[in-house]
């Protein structure tokens, strides 16, 4: 039986009617467009490819177990795939638009947790695909795999039969009990009989003593990062729509900033995501000299041996961007230090360890504490940053080049913002994803993580001519 592991479940259980807990993208394509006949022969020609898109999700009456995937004996794919274009004349503010309120809306739990819409109408005669899968499904690493089932690495391209398919019978709501009950009980004692992922690779007891010491000696560091003074004025309450704008820059600006202060490419990028939260704050007057922003960072777990499954393997991390500090320089080196301390402590490894002790919780008591801990207010974190790292070569729908990519990563509890950064070829775009009614300055951000780079961009040539 197809059950979902305990991660994916909490996702599944977060969801509400304001927080619908989805991840997406925004694909660009030159032109002309395809017939939506084509994209549908497209999608139908790949479902063999991901089974899980015909699937969908059976709840456990009481949560007795976690809940179970089933195929669905009324899949049809023109529910699935959807065609509408945008009004004249085509601009990016009116793709950011239709984008934003189909982001908003939430996915039909009686259905696969997937659609996409064909969008005509962009000026210069580009067309887009929006996508929107659950993250119950996947997380950002297998959506990029899952992505280029569906794309081509060359312009010619040869579609093949699709094979007929017939749904499995779906359980009896009896048997998908009793066997939930036994799971309940029986995957505790499993966990407890074989070591956590990070134990098992462990192959020593005095490693085993130096993880512990890292992780302990990191603690204080840890401690003094959260009780810094952070912007609580961007916490509060999701409504049931979306602002969702975006930003860009290029490898290139990217290594010139890194050739002269070192650090790594995430870092350059947290900090110009630092300057654009310095910019909102300021904006609304709400910005003092030792303020941070504290953001959660996700970090892929997933073993190069397990690209291509379709279920969430991710950890995270906490970091402060020092949006009170006024010099670019000291933002991007305060923030390279705390990454260096962040990856010598195996913090993310350590959360990966807490995050699976949620297999040890009964399927109704996690079903609450998702819910719980997702609802009750919180001000540790003020939003979330996720970069996923796409294909550096040319991709082609239907024998059409992509362009451009954006993300989308859902907002939850009371985190408003958050930004999806997705690199592609030399290029990296930047979602931001926004309350509607508690983010409407959403574009200073946008317009701050721009200026940003530009900042960092010109203090790197000034240092090169110096």
């Amino acid at each position: 039986m197809d059950r979902m592991s305990s991660l994916d479940a909490g996702f599944y259980f977060i969801e509400d009617e304001n927080v619908p807990m989805h991840v997406g993208s925004v694909l660009v394509f030159d032109g002309p467009a395809p017939s939506y006949g084509d994209v549908i022969r497209l999608f139908v020609s790949r479902l063999d490819q991901v089974p899980r898109y015909r699937q969908r999700v059976k709840a456990l009456p009481f949560h007795v177990g976690r809940p179970v995937w089933v195929d669905d004996d009324h899949f049809q794919i023109l529910y699935h795939v959807r065609h509408t274009a945008v009004p004249s004349p085509g601009g990016e503010d009116q793709l950011r638009n239709l984008a934003g309120r189909i982001f908003a809306q939430k996915l039909d739990n009686n259905k696969p947790l997937w659609e996409a819409w064909l969008v005509e109408g962009l000026e210069g005669g580009r067309w887009a695909i929006i996508s929107k899968v659950h993250h119950c499904m996947i997380d950002g690493v297998a959506g990029t795999d899952m992505l280029q089932l569906l794309l081509d690495f060359k312009q010619e391209s040869t579609l093949p039969e699709p094979k007929n398919w017939k749904p499995a019978p779906t359980p009896s709501t009896l048997d998908l009990v009793v066997d939930g009950v036994r799971d309940a009980v029986l995957t505790p004692v499993q966990h407890l009989s074989a070591l956590p992922a990070l134990a098992r690779n462990l192959r020593s007891f005095s490693e085993i003593l130096d993880f512990g010491k890292s992780v302990l000696s990191s603690l204080p560091g840890t401690a003094r990062r959260l009780i810094t003074r952070a912007a609580t004025s961007l916490n509060g309450p999701n409504g049931p729509h979306r602002r969702w704008v975006w930003a860009r820059a290029n490898l290139a600006e990217i290594k010139q900033v890194r050739k002269v202060t070192g650090g790594t490419v995430n870092d350059v990028i947290l900090a110009a995501i630092t300057r654009g939260f310095r910019d909102l704050l300021e904006k609304r007057g709400e910005l003092t000299d030792d303020m941070v922003v504290r953001t959660m960072v996700p970090v892929s777990m997933r073993a190069s041996d397990q690209h291509g499954e379709l279920n969430n393997r991710v950890s995270a991390v906490l970091v402060n961007l020092p949006v009170g500090e006024s010099d670019a320089r000291a933002r991007l080196t305060e923030i390279r230090s705390q990454m260096d301390d962040l990856k010598s402590s195996r913090q993310a490894a350590g959360a990966d360890v807490l995050t699976n002790l949620s297999n040890f919780a009964a399927p109704t008591l996690m079903a609450l504490g998702s819910r719980t801990a997702m609802r009750f207010p919180q001000n540790i974190m003020q939003t979330i940053t996720t970069n996923v790292p796409g294909p550096r070569v040319p991709l082609f729908m239907l024998g059409r080049p992509m362009v451009e990519m954006f993300p989308y990563v859902p907002t939850a509890s009371t985190v408003r913002i958050t930004v999806g950064i997705f690199s592609y070829m030399d290029k990296f775009t930047f979602g931001i994803n926004a309350d509607f009614d508690g983010v409407p300055d959403v574009q200073i951000l946008a317009d701050g993580i721009r200026a940003g780079f530009d900042e960092l961009v010109a203090i790197a040539a000034a240092t090169e001519e110096a």
